[in-house]
């Protein structure tokens, strides 16, 4: 593996942002490097990077309208050059996705509620979207769930399915796909009032795991991939139970090994480390990690795995941790960096 590893961020452009950033983790020195400014463009919260590391997907804010922004990426430097961007007029997505061949992206749009498929050219600009699923109802919770509020788009494993996280109505929806054209095919709904975030899938695609924003918990799912249906198995708490504050929670990723998932939690500002059992079908919780700062949106595991960087928005700053891969416990690491309002974390694919 190539070292040190790039990794990019996006963030929240209000305050002294100016768009995505890029720096690097040297792991033999067990240090970041100071982060700088790859790409200028308006609240590119979210980013997603092709398999081949030729490009790199943001969503973007232009004006009052809001989109897709797509990038190549310098295969020596990982700077970062325009190719075109697809907006259409209203708020812009929250998170994007690319499948693994580079010819297909999805967005999901929190204040829309929908979600949007974007077919590549072979110069890997977007064309506008080939179709906009947008979802319908509401949630119990009257403040955050007035209305649908798709906060994820992804793939399966195999990639036959799309599916898509609504935290305003309390749902997991799977999409087929075919030429760009969503059709929804199977949904879930999870206990009313959770406000399911995101979703990672456990490497034997028979499994999945959905962190939850408003209830704080992490819900393990079992997985159809012939039907591309869900059903529920276990929730487990995120953070401790007496604790009273204000908490949301945020990412969740899984190690590579599918022997661990991690679930970060905003107010409580931590990472919650659960070990899988059951092949998949069950977790157990292990610990509470502070990520060093307030407010953790997204965090990554490096390449090696041996490493997490978490973001923290409000305190804006990027805190390294070591990771052990036998009991998958963190340990902060005295390296950080500054970032202006962080939101997402991506390093560039290894092997």
């Amino acid at each position: 593996m190539a070292n040190p590893f790039i990794g990019y961020i996006g963030t929240y452009t209000k305050g002294e942002s100016k768009g995505i950033y890029k720096f690097t983790l040297d792991t033999e020195k067990k240090e970041l490097s100071e982060a700088k400014v790859a790409a200028e463009l308006d609240n590119p919260t979210y980013v997603a990077i092709s398999k081949d590391n030729q490009n790199l997907y943001s969503v973007v804010k232009d004006g009052n309208s809001g989109g897709l922004a797509v990038f190549s990426i310098d295969e020596q430097t990982g700077d970062l050059q325009s190719i075109n961007r697809q907006v259409t007029e209203g708020p812009s997505p929250c998170h994007v996705s690319v499948n693994k061949a580079n010819h297909f992206v999805v967005t999901a749009n929190y204040h829309r509620g929908t979600i949007e498929a974007y077919l590549l050219n072979e110069d890997k600009s977007a064309n506008p979207a080939a179709s906009v699923a947008e979802h319908t109802g509401s949630g119990p919770n009257l403040e955050r769930q007035e209305k649908p509020h798709a906060h994820y788009s992804g793939f399966t494993p195999d990639e036959k399915y799309v599916i898509a996280v609504d935290l305003g109505i309390d749902q997991i929806i799977t999409y087929s796909c075919d030429q760009g054209v969503l059709k929804k095919v199977s949904s879930l709904s999870v206990k009313p009032g959770s406000g399911p975030r995101h979703i990672v899938f456990h490497p034997n695609g028979k499994f999945a795991y959905v962190m939850t924003e408003l209830s704080n918990e992490v819900i393990v799912l079992s997985y159809n991939a012939d039907e591309g249906s869900f059903q529920e198995l276990q929730y487990i708490p995120a953070i401790p139970e007496d604790f009273a504050e204000n908490s949301q929670g945020s990412a969740i990723h899984i190690s590579s090994d599918g022997k661990f998932v991690y679930a970060a939690n905003r107010g409580h500002d931590s990472i919650a480390v659960f070990k899988v059992e059951n092949d998949g079908g069950k977790l157990e919780f292990v610990e509470w990690t502070s990520t060093g700062g307030h407010w953790p949106r997204d965090f990554v595991l490096d390449p090696t795995e041996r490493f997490v960087i978490a973001t923290n928005q409000e305190s804006s700053n990027a805190v390294l941790f070591e990771r052990d891969p036998e009991t998958g416990k963190l340990t902060r690491l005295p390296s950080e960096i500054s970032v202006p309002d962080p939101v997402c974390v991506k390093f560039l694919h290894q092997g």
